[in-house]
Protein backbone atom coordinates (compact mmCIF):
# COMPACT_ATOMS: atom_id res chain seq x y z
CA UNK A 1 0.00 0.00 0.00
CA UNK A 2 1.47 3.45 -0.77
CA UNK A 3 1.80 6.30 1.60
CA UNK A 4 -0.39 8.62 2.85
CA UNK A 5 -0.75 11.94 1.28
CA UNK A 6 -2.62 13.20 4.86
CA UNK A 7 -3.03 11.32 7.64
CA UNK A 8 -6.01 12.54 10.48
CA UNK A 9 -5.76 11.05 14.10
CA UNK A 10 -5.96 12.24 17.52
CA UNK A 11 -9.39 12.05 17.58
CA UNK A 12 -12.92 10.03 16.54
CA UNK A 13 -13.41 10.19 13.08
CA UNK A 14 -17.10 8.63 12.17
CA UNK A 15 -16.73 6.87 9.53
CA UNK A 16 -20.50 6.60 8.95
CA UNK A 17 -24.07 4.98 10.29
CA UNK A 18 -22.74 1.85 10.22
CA UNK A 19 -19.32 1.52 10.53
CA UNK A 20 -19.18 4.05 13.62
CA UNK A 21 -16.07 5.64 15.23
CA UNK A 22 -12.07 4.79 13.98
CA UNK A 23 -8.97 6.81 15.09
CA UNK A 24 -7.24 7.36 12.14
CA UNK A 25 -7.51 7.87 8.69
CA UNK A 26 -5.36 7.65 5.42
CA UNK A 27 -6.12 9.97 2.45
CA UNK A 28 -4.21 9.59 -0.82
CA UNK A 29 -5.15 10.68 -4.46
CA UNK A 30 -8.23 12.25 -3.17
CA UNK A 31 -9.30 9.24 -1.57
CA UNK A 32 -9.94 7.32 1.82
CA UNK A 33 -6.76 4.92 1.37
CA UNK A 34 -7.29 3.52 5.01
CA UNK A 35 -9.28 3.99 8.02
CA UNK A 36 -8.89 2.18 11.99
CA UNK A 37 -6.46 2.21 14.71
CA UNK A 38 -3.69 4.57 15.06
CA UNK A 39 -0.88 2.34 15.14
CA UNK A 40 -2.15 0.37 11.45
CA UNK A 41 -2.77 4.02 9.90
CA UNK A 42 0.56 5.37 11.63
CA UNK A 43 2.38 2.47 9.31
CA UNK A 44 1.52 4.54 5.99
CA UNK A 45 3.35 7.69 7.13
CA UNK A 46 5.90 8.71 4.94
CA UNK A 47 8.52 12.25 4.40
CA UNK A 48 5.94 13.94 2.89
CA UNK A 49 2.43 12.83 4.61
CA UNK A 50 0.91 15.99 6.02
CA UNK A 51 -0.44 14.95 9.66
CA UNK A 52 -3.39 16.54 11.15
CA UNK A 53 -4.21 16.70 14.57
CA UNK A 54 -7.77 16.80 15.79
CA UNK A 55 -6.56 17.25 19.24
CA UNK A 56 -9.95 15.65 20.37
CA UNK A 57 -11.87 17.37 17.91
CA UNK A 58 -14.49 15.06 15.71
CA UNK A 59 -13.85 14.56 12.06
CA UNK A 60 -17.09 13.68 9.50
CA UNK A 61 -17.77 13.45 6.10
CA UNK A 62 -18.33 16.45 4.27
CA UNK A 63 -22.17 17.87 4.74
CA UNK A 64 -24.21 17.31 1.85
CA UNK A 65 -26.55 19.98 1.44
CA UNK A 66 -29.07 18.18 -0.76
CA UNK A 67 -31.84 20.68 -1.85
CA UNK A 68 -30.31 24.50 -1.77
CA UNK A 69 -30.19 26.95 -4.16
CA UNK A 70 -26.23 27.68 -4.47
CA UNK A 71 -26.52 30.43 -7.57
CA UNK A 72 -29.44 32.41 -5.25
CA UNK A 73 -27.43 32.13 -2.34
CA UNK A 74 -24.58 33.89 -3.48
CA UNK A 75 -27.03 36.35 -5.78
CA UNK A 76 -28.53 37.13 -2.48
CA UNK A 77 -25.28 38.20 -0.74
CA UNK A 78 -25.77 41.34 -2.93
CA UNK A 79 -29.11 41.87 -1.75
CA UNK A 80 -30.50 44.00 0.87
CA UNK A 81 -30.40 41.49 4.09
CA UNK A 82 -34.11 41.30 5.94
CA UNK A 83 -33.67 38.55 7.79
CA UNK A 84 -34.79 38.12 11.83
CA UNK A 85 -31.50 37.64 12.83
CA UNK A 86 -30.12 40.25 11.24
CA UNK A 87 -31.99 42.90 13.35
CA UNK A 88 -35.21 43.67 10.93
CA UNK A 89 -37.90 42.96 13.10
CA UNK A 90 -40.43 46.14 11.95
CA UNK A 91 -41.59 47.27 8.63
CA UNK A 92 -39.85 50.27 9.91
CA UNK A 93 -36.46 48.32 10.13
CA UNK A 94 -37.30 47.06 6.35
CA UNK A 95 -37.90 50.98 4.80
CA UNK A 96 -34.83 52.12 6.32
CA UNK A 97 -32.43 49.59 4.52
CA UNK A 98 -34.33 49.84 1.47
CA UNK A 99 -34.04 53.38 1.44
CA UNK A 100 -30.58 53.49 2.11
CA UNK A 101 -29.85 50.84 -0.81
CA UNK A 102 -32.30 53.39 -3.05
CA UNK A 103 -29.84 56.07 -1.92
CA UNK A 104 -26.83 54.42 -3.78
CA UNK A 105 -28.87 53.91 -7.17
CA UNK A 106 -29.44 55.93 -10.01
CA UNK A 107 -33.81 56.18 -11.22
CA UNK A 108 -35.10 52.94 -12.72
CA UNK A 109 -32.56 50.89 -11.10
CA UNK A 110 -34.05 48.16 -9.09
CA UNK A 111 -33.47 47.59 -5.26
CA UNK A 112 -34.16 44.09 -4.01
CA UNK A 113 -34.15 42.64 -0.63
CA UNK A 114 -35.12 39.03 0.74
CA UNK A 115 -35.52 37.30 3.94
CA UNK A 116 -38.00 39.50 5.86
CA UNK A 117 -40.68 37.26 7.90
CA UNK A 118 -44.01 39.23 8.34
CA UNK A 119 -44.63 37.46 11.34
CA UNK A 120 -41.39 38.19 12.97
CA UNK A 121 -42.19 41.84 12.69
CA UNK A 122 -43.45 44.11 15.46
CA UNK A 123 -46.82 44.87 12.88
CA UNK A 124 -47.37 40.93 11.83
CA UNK A 125 -47.72 42.00 8.69
CA UNK A 126 -46.42 42.81 4.77
CA UNK A 127 -45.71 45.98 4.10
CA UNK A 128 -47.42 47.38 1.46
CA UNK A 129 -46.98 48.81 -1.98
CA UNK A 130 -47.91 52.50 -0.77
CA UNK A 131 -44.88 51.95 1.80
CA UNK A 132 -42.34 51.32 -0.65
CA UNK A 133 -43.65 53.84 -3.15
CA UNK A 134 -42.81 56.31 -0.42
CA UNK A 135 -38.93 55.43 0.50
CA UNK A 136 -38.22 54.76 -3.43
CA UNK A 137 -40.48 56.61 -5.50
CA UNK A 138 -37.71 56.26 -8.43
CA UNK A 139 -37.12 52.84 -8.57
CA UNK A 140 -38.33 49.48 -8.62
CA UNK A 141 -38.45 48.13 -5.01
CA UNK A 142 -39.04 43.97 -4.65
CA UNK A 143 -38.76 42.17 -1.50
CA UNK A 144 -38.95 38.32 -0.90
CA UNK A 145 -40.23 36.90 1.93
CA UNK A 146 -38.19 34.17 3.75
CA UNK A 147 -39.81 31.48 2.39
CA UNK A 148 -39.55 32.73 -1.33
CA UNK A 149 -42.66 32.22 -2.08
CA UNK A 150 -44.37 35.73 -1.27
CA UNK A 151 -43.33 39.15 -2.47
CA UNK A 152 -44.18 42.86 -2.05
CA UNK A 153 -43.50 45.25 -5.35
CA UNK A 154 -43.75 48.81 -5.38
CA UNK A 155 -45.60 50.59 -8.00
CA UNK A 156 -42.70 50.85 -10.81
CA UNK A 157 -41.84 47.13 -10.00
CA UNK A 158 -45.75 46.03 -11.00
CA UNK A 159 -45.70 48.37 -13.77
CA UNK A 160 -42.36 47.36 -15.27
CA UNK A 161 -43.63 43.87 -14.76
CA UNK A 162 -46.94 44.64 -16.73
CA UNK A 163 -49.11 44.03 -14.08
CA UNK A 164 -51.97 46.89 -14.00
CA UNK A 165 -55.28 47.39 -11.48
CA UNK A 166 -56.93 44.90 -13.62
CA UNK A 167 -54.42 42.00 -14.52
CA UNK A 168 -56.12 39.14 -13.11
CA UNK A 169 -54.32 36.63 -10.47
CA UNK A 170 -52.91 33.45 -12.74
CA UNK A 171 -53.56 30.44 -12.17
CA UNK A 172 -51.35 29.00 -9.17
CA UNK A 173 -51.05 32.61 -7.89
CA UNK A 174 -52.34 35.31 -6.40
CA UNK A 175 -52.02 38.93 -7.07
CA UNK A 176 -53.46 40.45 -4.09
CA UNK A 177 -55.94 43.14 -3.79
CA UNK A 178 -57.96 44.95 -1.20
CA UNK A 179 -60.66 47.44 -1.64
CA UNK A 180 -60.23 46.74 -4.91
CA UNK A 181 -56.71 47.94 -5.00
CA UNK A 182 -53.09 46.12 -5.51
CA UNK A 183 -51.66 46.05 -1.93
CA UNK A 184 -48.50 44.65 -3.96
CA UNK A 185 -48.45 41.32 -2.55
CA UNK A 186 -48.02 38.47 -5.05
CA UNK A 187 -47.79 35.01 -4.32
CA UNK A 188 -46.55 31.67 -6.17
CA UNK A 189 -46.95 32.05 -10.25
CA UNK A 190 -47.99 35.52 -10.17
CA UNK A 191 -44.34 36.54 -8.71
CA UNK A 192 -42.93 35.30 -12.45
CA UNK A 193 -43.46 38.44 -13.92
CA UNK A 194 -41.61 40.49 -11.54
CA UNK A 195 -38.79 38.20 -12.23
CA UNK A 196 -38.57 38.58 -15.74
CA UNK A 197 -38.75 41.93 -15.71
CA UNK A 198 -35.92 42.35 -13.55
CA UNK A 199 -32.52 42.76 -15.18
CA UNK A 200 -30.50 39.42 -15.66
CA UNK A 201 -27.22 39.21 -13.84
CA UNK A 202 -23.98 38.75 -16.81
CA UNK A 203 -22.81 35.79 -17.00
CA UNK A 204 -19.42 36.44 -15.02
CA UNK A 205 -21.81 37.91 -12.12
CA UNK A 206 -23.10 34.45 -12.03
CA UNK A 207 -19.97 32.91 -12.06
CA UNK A 208 -18.84 35.46 -9.13
CA UNK A 209 -22.11 34.29 -7.21
CA UNK A 210 -21.66 30.63 -7.43
CA UNK A 211 -18.20 30.80 -6.59
CA UNK A 212 -19.06 33.31 -3.39
CA UNK A 213 -21.40 30.76 -2.58
CA UNK A 214 -19.61 27.64 -2.49
CA UNK A 215 -16.63 29.25 -0.53
CA UNK A 216 -18.97 30.04 2.03
CA UNK A 217 -20.61 26.24 2.33
CA UNK A 218 -17.14 25.13 2.04
CA UNK A 219 -16.72 27.57 5.62
CA UNK A 220 -19.53 25.24 7.16
CA UNK A 221 -18.31 21.90 6.09
CA UNK A 222 -19.98 20.98 3.42
CA UNK A 223 -18.54 20.00 0.24
CA UNK A 224 -21.45 19.05 -1.74
CA UNK A 225 -25.30 20.42 -2.63
CA UNK A 226 -27.56 19.87 -4.87
CA UNK A 227 -29.02 23.75 -6.64
CA UNK A 228 -32.34 22.84 -6.90
CA UNK A 229 -33.49 24.61 -9.74
CA UNK A 230 -30.37 25.90 -11.93
CA UNK A 231 -32.57 28.74 -14.76
CA UNK A 232 -35.46 30.11 -12.07
CA UNK A 233 -33.24 33.11 -12.45
CA UNK A 234 -31.12 33.89 -15.83
CA UNK A 235 -32.02 30.49 -17.52
CA UNK A 236 -29.78 28.76 -19.93
CA UNK A 237 -26.84 31.46 -18.89
CA UNK A 238 -26.92 29.61 -15.37
CA UNK A 239 -26.11 26.60 -17.17
CA UNK A 240 -23.48 28.53 -18.79
CA UNK A 241 -22.20 29.89 -15.57
CA UNK A 242 -22.11 26.02 -14.24
CA UNK A 243 -20.52 24.56 -16.79
CA UNK A 244 -17.72 27.46 -17.18
CA UNK A 245 -17.47 27.49 -13.10
CA UNK A 246 -16.69 23.87 -12.93
CA UNK A 247 -14.33 24.15 -16.43
CA UNK A 248 -12.53 26.69 -14.90
CA UNK A 249 -11.90 25.09 -11.22
CA UNK A 250 -13.86 28.27 -9.82
CA UNK A 251 -17.05 25.57 -8.49
CA UNK A 252 -15.81 25.53 -5.04
CA UNK A 253 -18.15 22.36 -4.09
CA UNK A 254 -19.07 19.27 -5.89
CA UNK A 255 -23.06 20.28 -7.30
CA UNK A 256 -26.12 17.62 -8.50
CA UNK A 257 -28.10 20.02 -10.80
CA UNK A 258 -31.48 20.03 -10.73
CA UNK A 259 -33.19 22.02 -13.76
CA UNK A 260 -35.97 24.42 -13.52
CA UNK A 261 -38.64 22.31 -15.41
CA UNK A 262 -41.78 24.80 -14.54
CA UNK A 263 -43.56 25.52 -18.24
CA UNK A 264 -41.51 29.22 -17.60
CA UNK A 265 -38.66 26.63 -16.90
CA UNK A 266 -36.07 25.47 -19.31
CA UNK A 267 -36.07 21.78 -18.92
CA UNK A 268 -36.77 20.78 -22.66
CA UNK A 269 -34.24 23.23 -23.95
CA UNK A 270 -31.51 21.99 -21.43
CA UNK A 271 -32.41 18.54 -22.17
CA UNK A 272 -32.16 19.14 -26.54
CA UNK A 273 -28.85 20.91 -25.59
CA UNK A 274 -27.86 17.92 -23.73
CA UNK A 275 -27.62 18.44 -20.43
CA UNK A 276 -29.09 15.01 -19.29
CA UNK A 277 -28.90 12.86 -16.50
CA UNK A 278 -25.64 11.40 -15.83
CA UNK A 279 -23.86 14.36 -17.79
CA UNK A 280 -20.39 15.23 -15.43
CA UNK A 281 -18.16 18.29 -15.80
CA UNK A 282 -15.06 18.10 -13.07
CA UNK A 283 -17.22 18.20 -10.17
CA UNK A 284 -20.61 19.03 -11.64
CA UNK A 285 -23.13 16.17 -11.92
CA UNK A 286 -26.86 16.68 -13.79
CA UNK A 287 -29.95 14.43 -12.92
CA UNK A 288 -32.53 16.21 -11.64
CA UNK A 289 -35.70 18.06 -12.87
CA UNK A 290 -37.80 20.49 -10.91
CA UNK A 291 -41.55 21.34 -10.94
CA UNK A 292 -43.41 23.40 -8.33
CA UNK A 293 -46.71 21.69 -6.81
CA UNK A 294 -47.37 23.87 -4.22
CA UNK A 295 -46.00 26.87 -1.63
CA UNK A 296 -44.72 27.44 1.67
CA UNK A 297 -46.67 26.58 4.98
CA UNK A 298 -45.57 29.84 6.65
CA UNK A 299 -46.92 31.27 3.71
CA UNK A 300 -50.25 30.25 4.06
CA UNK A 301 -49.93 28.59 0.39
CA UNK A 302 -48.71 25.30 0.43
CA UNK A 303 -51.81 22.73 -0.29
CA UNK A 304 -53.44 21.06 2.61
CA UNK A 305 -56.74 19.13 2.69
CA UNK A 306 -57.69 20.92 5.92
CA UNK A 307 -57.76 24.55 6.23
CA UNK A 308 -55.40 27.06 7.31
CA UNK A 309 -56.64 28.09 11.06
CA UNK A 310 -55.63 31.88 10.40
CA UNK A 311 -56.78 34.37 7.93
CA UNK A 312 -59.40 32.44 5.42
CA UNK A 313 -61.18 30.07 7.09
CA UNK A 314 -61.49 27.83 3.24
CA UNK A 315 -57.88 28.78 2.79
CA UNK A 316 -56.38 25.39 2.13
CA UNK A 317 -52.88 26.86 -0.18
CA UNK A 318 -52.57 27.02 -3.53
CA UNK A 319 -51.79 24.18 -6.36
CA UNK A 320 -49.43 25.81 -9.04
CA UNK A 321 -50.64 23.03 -11.43
CA UNK A 322 -54.00 21.32 -12.36
CA UNK A 323 -53.49 17.20 -11.58
CA UNK A 324 -53.56 16.74 -15.72
CA UNK A 325 -51.00 19.55 -15.73
CA UNK A 326 -49.17 17.98 -13.24
CA UNK A 327 -49.50 14.49 -14.21
CA UNK A 328 -48.56 15.51 -17.62
CA UNK A 329 -45.07 17.38 -16.61
CA UNK A 330 -43.99 14.85 -14.22
CA UNK A 331 -44.79 11.83 -16.83
CA UNK A 332 -42.81 13.70 -19.64
CA UNK A 333 -39.69 14.36 -17.64
CA UNK A 334 -39.86 10.83 -16.37
CA UNK A 335 -39.85 9.43 -19.98
CA UNK A 336 -36.63 12.00 -20.53
CA UNK A 337 -34.45 10.23 -18.15
CA UNK A 338 -34.14 13.24 -15.51
CA UNK A 339 -34.76 12.16 -11.55
CA UNK A 340 -37.69 13.90 -10.53
CA UNK A 341 -36.98 16.58 -7.71
CA UNK A 342 -40.41 18.13 -7.18
CA UNK A 343 -41.43 20.72 -4.57
CA UNK A 344 -44.40 19.60 -2.12
CA UNK A 345 -45.05 20.58 1.15
CA UNK A 346 -48.63 20.13 2.11
CA UNK A 347 -50.60 16.79 2.06
CA UNK A 348 -52.30 17.80 -0.61
CA UNK A 349 -49.73 18.88 -2.77
CA UNK A 350 -47.83 15.28 -2.03
CA UNK A 351 -50.93 13.66 -2.80
CA UNK A 352 -50.86 15.39 -6.37
CA UNK A 353 -47.18 14.54 -7.29
CA UNK A 354 -47.01 11.32 -5.73
CA UNK A 355 -49.73 9.82 -7.80
CA UNK A 356 -48.58 11.36 -10.49
CA UNK A 357 -45.14 10.08 -10.25
CA UNK A 358 -46.82 6.49 -9.63
CA UNK A 359 -48.86 7.03 -12.90
CA UNK A 360 -45.57 7.95 -14.90
CA UNK A 361 -44.10 4.44 -14.90
CA UNK A 362 -44.23 1.77 -16.95
CA UNK A 363 -43.23 -1.54 -17.79
CA UNK A 364 -40.55 -0.21 -20.12
CA UNK A 365 -39.80 2.98 -17.93
CA UNK A 366 -40.24 1.59 -14.12
CA UNK A 367 -40.48 3.95 -11.43
CA UNK A 368 -38.08 1.78 -8.92
CA UNK A 369 -34.70 2.61 -8.82
CA UNK A 370 -34.85 6.28 -10.45
CA UNK A 371 -34.91 7.66 -7.15
CA UNK A 372 -37.30 9.82 -7.66
CA UNK A 373 -37.46 12.85 -4.81
CA UNK A 374 -40.02 14.94 -2.75
CA UNK A 375 -38.57 18.51 -1.97
CA UNK A 376 -39.39 19.50 1.48
CA UNK A 377 -42.28 16.67 1.64
CA UNK A 378 -43.35 18.17 5.03
CA UNK A 379 -46.79 17.40 5.80
CA UNK A 380 -47.70 13.77 4.73
CA UNK A 381 -50.16 10.77 6.15
CA UNK A 382 -48.76 7.59 6.58
CA UNK A 383 -50.56 5.90 3.97
CA UNK A 384 -48.65 8.43 1.67
CA UNK A 385 -45.19 7.73 3.49
CA UNK A 386 -46.03 4.13 2.75
CA UNK A 387 -46.94 4.62 -0.76
CA UNK A 388 -42.51 6.11 -1.40
CA UNK A 389 -41.60 3.45 0.58
CA UNK A 390 -43.27 1.04 -1.62
CA UNK A 391 -42.21 3.17 -5.21
CA UNK A 392 -38.53 3.95 -3.75
CA UNK A 393 -39.27 8.18 -3.69
CA UNK A 394 -37.10 9.66 -0.90
CA UNK A 395 -37.88 12.80 0.78
CA UNK A 396 -35.91 15.89 0.65
CA UNK A 397 -36.48 17.73 3.82
CA UNK A 398 -35.27 20.49 5.72
CA UNK A 399 -35.76 19.86 9.75
CA UNK A 400 -34.60 23.91 10.13
CA UNK A 401 -37.65 24.79 8.95
CA UNK A 402 -38.61 23.57 12.33
CA UNK A 403 -36.38 25.36 14.11
CA UNK A 404 -37.23 28.60 12.37
CA UNK A 405 -40.91 28.33 11.38
CA UNK A 406 -42.20 25.76 14.39
CA UNK A 407 -44.27 28.38 16.47
CA UNK A 408 -45.55 29.47 13.42
CA UNK A 409 -46.55 26.33 11.76
CA UNK A 410 -48.61 25.48 15.37
CA UNK A 411 -50.30 28.88 14.62
CA UNK A 412 -51.07 28.01 10.82
CA UNK A 413 -51.82 24.97 11.23
CA UNK A 414 -52.12 23.55 15.07
CA UNK A 415 -49.95 21.75 17.18
CA UNK A 416 -50.64 17.96 16.07
CA UNK A 417 -50.35 19.14 12.51
CA UNK A 418 -47.15 20.11 13.38
CA UNK A 419 -45.88 17.59 15.97
CA UNK A 420 -46.08 14.82 12.75
CA UNK A 421 -44.67 16.93 9.98
CA UNK A 422 -41.42 16.90 8.65
CA UNK A 423 -41.21 12.89 9.96
CA UNK A 424 -37.24 12.36 10.02
CA UNK A 425 -38.18 9.47 12.89
CA UNK A 426 -40.70 7.96 10.85
CA UNK A 427 -38.71 7.90 7.32
CA UNK A 428 -35.25 6.51 7.94
CA UNK A 429 -37.21 3.72 10.37
CA UNK A 430 -39.02 2.85 7.00
CA UNK A 431 -35.69 2.86 5.52
CA UNK A 432 -36.38 5.76 3.55
CA UNK A 433 -33.09 8.11 2.28
CA UNK A 434 -34.19 11.97 4.12
CA UNK A 435 -31.73 14.04 2.96
CA UNK A 436 -30.73 17.15 5.12
CA UNK A 437 -30.91 20.13 3.93
CA UNK A 438 -31.29 24.05 4.08
CA UNK A 439 -33.59 25.59 1.11
CA UNK A 440 -31.24 28.19 1.53
CA UNK A 441 -31.30 31.26 0.79
CA UNK A 442 -34.88 30.60 2.39
CA UNK A 443 -32.81 29.54 5.76
CA UNK A 444 -29.62 29.87 6.32
CA UNK A 445 -27.17 27.38 5.95
CA UNK A 446 -25.71 26.56 9.65
CA UNK A 447 -25.39 22.26 9.54
CA UNK A 448 -25.24 23.15 13.35
CA UNK A 449 -28.69 24.53 13.99
CA UNK A 450 -30.04 21.51 11.33
CA UNK A 451 -28.45 19.02 13.27
CA UNK A 452 -29.77 20.28 16.60
CA UNK A 453 -33.24 20.48 15.48
CA UNK A 454 -32.79 17.02 14.27
CA UNK A 455 -31.82 15.69 17.53
CA UNK A 456 -33.62 17.64 20.07
CA UNK A 457 -36.91 18.97 17.43
CA UNK A 458 -36.79 22.02 19.05
CA UNK A 459 -37.61 25.47 17.77
CA UNK A 460 -35.63 28.51 18.14
CA UNK A 461 -37.81 29.46 20.82
CA UNK A 462 -37.06 25.71 22.23
CA UNK A 463 -40.49 24.81 21.67
CA UNK A 464 -40.36 20.77 21.59
CA UNK A 465 -42.70 19.51 18.14
CA UNK A 466 -42.23 16.25 18.04
CA UNK A 467 -40.48 14.63 20.30
CA UNK A 468 -41.21 11.14 18.32
CA UNK A 469 -39.31 12.09 15.61
CA UNK A 470 -35.97 12.87 17.06
CA UNK A 471 -32.80 11.35 16.03
CA UNK A 472 -29.89 10.03 17.29
CA UNK A 473 -26.90 12.47 16.72
CA UNK A 474 -25.36 9.15 14.67
CA UNK A 475 -28.60 9.30 12.33
CA UNK A 476 -28.67 12.84 11.99
CA UNK A 477 -24.92 13.04 10.54
CA UNK A 478 -26.22 10.25 8.42
CA UNK A 479 -28.88 12.23 7.12
CA UNK A 480 -26.60 15.06 6.73
CA UNK A 481 -23.96 13.11 4.70
CA UNK A 482 -24.90 9.28 3.39
CA UNK A 483 -28.85 10.30 2.95
CA UNK A 484 -27.60 13.59 0.50
CA UNK A 485 -25.19 10.97 -1.34
CA UNK A 486 -27.56 8.80 -2.10
CA UNK A 487 -30.45 10.89 -3.63
CA UNK A 488 -27.54 12.00 -5.82
CA UNK A 489 -26.86 8.67 -7.08
CA UNK A 490 -23.55 9.28 -5.41
CA UNK A 491 -23.20 7.00 -2.40
CA UNK A 492 -20.50 4.87 -3.95
CA UNK A 493 -18.23 7.89 -4.28
CA UNK A 494 -19.45 10.21 -0.96
CA UNK A 495 -21.12 10.16 2.15
CA UNK A 496 -18.75 7.81 4.40
CA UNK A 497 -15.15 7.95 4.82
CA UNK A 498 -14.11 4.53 4.26
CA UNK A 499 -11.81 3.45 1.53
CA UNK A 500 -12.29 4.54 -2.14
CA UNK A 501 -14.22 6.96 -1.35
CA UNK A 502 -13.86 10.26 -1.80
CA UNK A 503 -11.84 12.03 1.12
CA UNK A 504 -14.48 14.85 2.01
CA UNK A 505 -13.97 15.84 5.35
CA UNK A 506 -15.12 18.22 7.55
CA UNK A 507 -13.35 18.86 11.19
CA UNK A 508 -15.80 20.44 13.77
CA UNK A 509 -14.57 22.84 16.73
CA UNK A 510 -16.25 20.07 19.00
CA UNK A 511 -17.53 16.43 19.44
CA UNK A 512 -20.60 16.88 18.71
CA UNK A 513 -21.46 13.22 19.64
CA UNK A 514 -20.74 13.77 22.89
CA UNK A 515 -21.25 17.54 23.68
CA UNK A 516 -24.54 18.95 24.98
CA UNK A 517 -26.90 19.24 22.02
CA UNK A 518 -27.85 22.96 23.38
CA UNK A 519 -23.93 23.50 22.44
CA UNK A 520 -25.07 23.52 18.55
CA UNK A 521 -27.10 26.47 18.06
CA UNK A 522 -24.13 28.52 18.94
CA UNK A 523 -20.78 27.08 19.98
CA UNK A 524 -19.69 24.42 16.94
CA UNK A 525 -18.38 25.61 14.13
CA UNK A 526 -16.41 23.88 11.15
CA UNK A 527 -12.63 24.21 11.66
CA UNK A 528 -11.31 22.68 8.84
CA UNK A 529 -12.84 21.41 4.94
CA UNK A 530 -11.09 18.68 2.96
CA UNK A 531 -12.52 18.13 -0.72
CA UNK A 532 -11.30 15.77 -2.49
CA UNK A 533 -8.07 15.09 -0.11
CA UNK A 534 -6.98 18.94 -0.70
CA UNK A 535 -8.01 21.52 2.49
CA UNK A 536 -9.96 23.95 0.75
CA UNK A 537 -10.73 25.76 4.06
CA UNK A 538 -8.86 26.23 7.02
CA UNK A 539 -10.44 28.48 9.91
CA UNK A 540 -6.79 29.04 11.58
CA UNK A 541 -5.21 30.31 8.10
CA UNK A 542 -8.26 30.80 6.07
CA UNK A 543 -7.10 28.78 3.10
CA UNK A 544 -10.13 29.40 1.36
CA UNK A 545 -9.00 30.09 -2.61
CA UNK A 546 -9.48 33.88 -3.24
CA UNK A 547 -12.80 34.97 -5.30
CA UNK A 548 -11.64 36.61 -8.47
Amino acid sequence: MSNADIIISGGRIFSGLAEGFVAALAISDGRVLAAGKEADIAALRGPQTRMIDLAGRVAIPGLNDAHMHLLPVGIAMTEVNLRVEEGVRSIDEILRRLAAEAKNKGPGEWVVGRGYDHNELAERRHPTIEELDRIAPDNPVYIKRTCGHVGVANSQALRAAGIGHDTPSPDGGLIERRDNKLTGLLAELAMRPIVNAMPKPSKAELIRAIEKAGQFMLSQGFTSVMDAGVGMLAGMDEIAAYEEAAESGRLPVRTWVCIYGNPDGIGDEAHAAGYRFGREVGILRYGAMKVFGDGSAGGLTAAMSEPYLVGDPDNRGIFCFTDEEMHGYLAHYHALGYQLAIHAIGDAAIEQVLSGIEKAGSPENPITGRRHRIEHCGFLSDDQLARMVAAGIDPVPQPLFIYEFGDLYIRNVGQERTDASYPMRKWLDAGLHPAASSDAPVCNTDPFKNLFTMVTRQSKNHTVLGEGERLTMKEAVHAYTFCGAYTQFAEDRMGRLVPGQFADIAILSEDIFACDPQTLETDVRCDMTILGGEVVFDRAGQLVRAAE
